[in-house]
């Protein structure tokens, strides 16, 4: 959570949960050893196509009041971002349509976003040359990191909108990430920090078994 942002929460950390996850990635749930082809196959291996969009949460759900939203993007930057939310929603917006996919094996095909580009808003921030990665905090404490070359990819939003609605809060509006070529769970609901960083630093799930890039094609549920 932000230092200065009092969001109330509701909730708390489901710890039957996370043991059960984590027990998965001891078991090695719903592997099934043969990879993927993004170029051929749609639906990652392992996966079920599905029509709703599940709910999945560590059991926290942070209230954030639009006028309370804040985003802060920081650490190897030359020109440290904050923004609230109109002054998110007055830069340059984008609609893109891709599929999402859970490690708990659903997906989603044709979900259309609407928000800014995250190349966008790193480039505003002007990162420093030894900036390698991100690190992602949510309002509700979670965690997740990627390389900052996958933060900048072409169809990686930061989203407020989801078909043609505020994405609610309980799917992490009034704003969250979303990195449709990797696990969902890299793309953080309610997020309120970006930190560019010289080395790497693990997430909630990546410290509890689950793997450090993500990639549905090649399985990387567990690392």
């Amino acid at each position: 959570m932000a230092e200065d942002d009092d969001i109330p929460l509701t909730g708390g950390i489901r710890q039957k949960l996370v043991d059960t996850k984590q027990a998965w990635a001891r078991d090695g749930r719903l592997l099934t050893g043969t990879p993927g082809d993004p170029t051929r196959d749609r639906l990652p291996p392992g996966q079920t196509l599905v029509r709703d969009w599940p709910v999945l949460d560590l059991g926290v759900q942070p209230d954030v009041a639009p006028d309370r939203w804040r985003l802060r993007v920081e650490g190897l930057v030359q020109a440290p971002v904050r923004l609230t939310l109109p002054e998110f929603m007055a830069l340059p917006q984008t609609e893109l349509v891709n599929d999402i996919h859970c490690v708990t094996q659903w997906s989603r095909y044709d979900n259309h976003w609407q928000g800014v580009r995250a190349r966008d808003l790193i480039a505003m921030a002007r990162p420093k040359d030894e900036a390698r990665f991100v690190a992602f905090t949510s309002y509700d404490g979670y965690t997740t990191n990627v390389p900052l070359a996958e933060f900048v990819r072409d169809e990686v939003l930061l989203a407020h909108s989801w078909e043609g609605e505020p994405i609610s809060r309980q799917h992490g509006g009034p704003v969250r990430v979303v990195l449709p070529r990797l696990y969902f769970w890299k793309s953080p609901k309610w997020v309120t920090r970006i930190e560019l960083l010289r080395e790497d630093r693990p997430g909630f799930w990546e410290v509890r078994g689950y793997h450090n890039n993500g990639d549905p094609w090649l399985e990387e549920r567990y690392g």
